[in-house]
């Protein structure tokens, strides 16, 4: 059994819960006001579509270095331990995930993928600052091309390569399509996702109580964003390649142009390599895992940096940060049976009305110190896993 020094955590980070609540707020904002007006994308979808699930993929990074022991990542039995609570959580995020799947929305259901991520990313629970940055920057520079290839190879053998809905329990009775969807063919495809965590990870083995940590993160995060969105951009509109993938027969299909400020997702890239080329959201390149994963960067600096002094500065948004998972799951379920309001006006009207319920909750349970349902469920069952006395992280 590991020591009881070897799992004791320090105090939690807020600004890390805090980053969990823009991205929870950013997602709702996704999924509930239009993409489009009139064909031309909106401010929401420009601003958080693609950089706000990021951050929910990154921060999962995060969480599962701050779990392994931060920036002295754990060995021997502890870590064995790490990796069965990490294991049985998620199972449960995977359970809650099946389960929501089979109500009635649009929405892309990020949970049972986002299970997925965790168990791929157990072995490398206790790398080090320097080979964790060496894994992610490769994941994020050759996940995309064997994605590439690999995506139209399952569309020739598989005659259901996706699922075309989001995950439920009778998928498992077709793991060939359901295995294709959860890491290639899928709106969060974990082959490439994985980056994020490795990412995530990296980040979470800096010594995140620094003023110097936090800075770094949003200075390079700035950089790194720009130059990727830049390049993209000199790729698609100065070297040609817009032009290019508009002749491909997936091109002509969509209006291109507009679908690449929201989510190429959608969209079967195929037929050219320039579909590498782009910083498009939700695209899977190496520009927009580079794009996104810098943002998110940013994100969890400015929170950090904001609640150093005083922890509770973002409380309300702390607050819901620290339950997610239940609020998300709300969401998720209320808007499967809420009645709809297809004015704008009306969605937007929504959308607040869904934040400041979510940031209410997240405040009054952070002050009675309650854990949100979900969160208490999946505790217990991790820690029961894990052997452990603690699981705060």
């Amino acid at each position: 059994m590991p020591s009881a020094s070897a799992n004791a955590l320090p105090h939690r980070l807020t600004g890390i819960d805090a980053a969990r609540g823009l991205a929870l707020l950013g997602m709702m904002a996704t999924h509930i006001i239009p993409l489009y007006d009139g064909g031309v994308p909106t401010f929401v979808a420009t601003t958080f579509s693609g950089r706000s699930a990021a951050l929910f993929a990154v921060l999962a990074g995060v969480s599962l270095a701050l779990y392994t022991g931060r920036d002295r990542p754990h060995r021997g039995e502890s870590l064995t331990a790490d990796r069965r609570g990490l294991a049985v959580r998620a199972l449960m995020i995977a359970v809650f995930g099946f389960a929501v799947g089979v109500t009635e929305t649009s929405i892309a259901i990020i949970l049972v993928h986002y299970a997925f991520l965790f168990l791929v990313a157990l072995p490398f629970a206790g790398l080090r600052l320097r080979p964790l940055i060496a894994w992610a920057v490769g994941w994020l520079l050759v996940s995309p091309v064997v994605a590439y290839l690999v995506r139209p190879l399952l569309r020739d053998a598989l005659a259901e390569p996706e699922l075309g809905h989001n995950p439920v329990w009778t998928d498992l009775l077709n793991p060939a399509t359901f295995a294709a969807d959860i890491f290639f063919t899928g709106y969060y495809p974990v082959a490439q996702w994985l980056g994020y965590l490795l990412v995530g990870v990296a980040i979470g083995r800096l010594d995140l109580n620094k003023v110097q940590t936090h800075v770094s993160l949003i200075v390079a995060g700035i950089g790194v964003a720009a130059f990727a969105k830049g390049l993209g951009g000199f790729f698609m509109y100065d070297l040609g390649g817009l032009l290019a993938l508009m002749s491909t027969e997936q091109g002509r299909q969509v209006p291109l142009e507009a679908i690449m400020q929201v989510s190429l997702s959608p969209v079967e890239q195929s037929g050219s390599w320039w579909w590498l080329a782009s910083a498009a959201p939700h695209s899977g390149t190496t520009l927009d895992l580079l794009h996104t994963s810098a943002t998110a960067a940013v994100a969890i600096g400015l929170c950090l940096l904001a609640t150093h002094w005083h922890r509770n500065l973002l409380l309300p948004l702390s607050g819901a940060g620290a339950m997610t998972l239940t609020l998300y799951t709300a969401h998720i379920i209320a808007l499967s049976i809420g009645p709809a309001d297809d004015s704008p006006l009306g969605q937007v009207a929504l959308f607040w009305i869904y934040a400041a319920v979510a940031l209410l909750l997240g405040a009054v349970f952070s002050l009675l110190r309650w854990r949100g349902p979900l969160e208490s469920m999946t505790s217990m069952m991790t820690t029961a896993a894990r052997g452990s006395l603690s699981d705060r992280v």
